[in-house]
């Protein structure tokens, strides 16, 4: 089912998160862990119009056909298919959003795009998912933060750069970027460390992290990021004592 605007949500997942959420339990991964695995399917989308407009911060997952972004969401949602691998790669053509929350109150989505670049899919349809993709990556208002995956063993593409570029207006105003190496099982330490280097420097500024759903690698450090991100503390206000004495400027 399609939900096609935000007066067709449940309450729950209409709600702001708190904003002081991770003011009280810090850094905590197993907060962010057990926040994670509350996961649930929202909606599945083909196009733009048919997304619902939400309040609460999104957080979407990009890349390649083949990186293992499913099993990335899966690992991490300690889910074993929230998010769908399809057996044909490039085949899964839709937005899916799946809500956060914990008691009923959703204080976050994470975003599932289709996957890109792969070959057997027809010119016309990559077209159109690259403009489905663009678009939300660039007119999307509550998007937060972006997560690209790539294979460390072929680094990042020359359509994950054009992805790069296509954000890049929206990291210089915030949005934060993260680049997860995923499959970093298949490398050994001296692999795993070029990998990381060379796409530290693809990246220009974003953050790099090498992640393998086998070996558990990096699925607490990245869950941290996405509580962080979605969580914001709030720093305290000072107010000025009632009987502090007036600053020149106040006579």
């Amino acid at each position: 089912m399609t939900v096609t605007g935000s007066d067709s949500l449940p309450p729950a997942a209409r709600a702001r998160p708190p904003k002081s959420a991770s003011a009280a339990s810090g850094p905590d991964p197993k907060i962010a862990m057990g926040w994670l695995h509350t996961a649930k399917f929202l909606t599945t989308a083909p196009e733009l119009k048919h997304l619902p407009r939400l309040d609460v911060p999104e957080i979407a997952f990009v890349g390649r056909s083949n990186a293992g972004k499913s099993t990335c969401i899966n690992t991490l949602t300690q889910q074993h298919r929230l998010a769908y691998a399809s057996k044909t790669p490039g085949r899964t053509q839709s937005i899916n959003l799946f809500t956060l929350g914990k008691q009923g109150v959703t204080d976050a989505v994470l975003t599932d795009l289709p996957g890109y670049g792969y070959a057997a899919v027809p010119k016309e349809a990559k077209y159109r998912w690259q403009q489905v993709m663009g678009n939300y990556l660039q007119t999307r208002d509550n998007l937060t933060a972006v997560v690209l995956l790539c294979d460390p063993r072929l680094g990042l593409t020359e359509l994950d750069e054009v992805l790069l570029d296509v954000i890049r207006p929206r990291v210089v105003e915030g949005l934060k970027f993260l680049v997860l190496l995923t499959k970093s099982d298949k490398l050994n330490k001296t692999e795993a460390a070029k990998a990381l280097s060379i796409v530290k420097l693809q990246a220009g500024g974003g953050d790099v992290k090498l992640f393998s759903a086998l070996k558990r690698q990096g699925v607490e450090e990245v869950a941290q990021h996405l509580w962080d991100w979605t969580h914001p503390v709030e720093k305290p206000v000072k107010v000025k004592p009632a009987d502090a004495e007036p600053a020149a400027g106040d006579i």
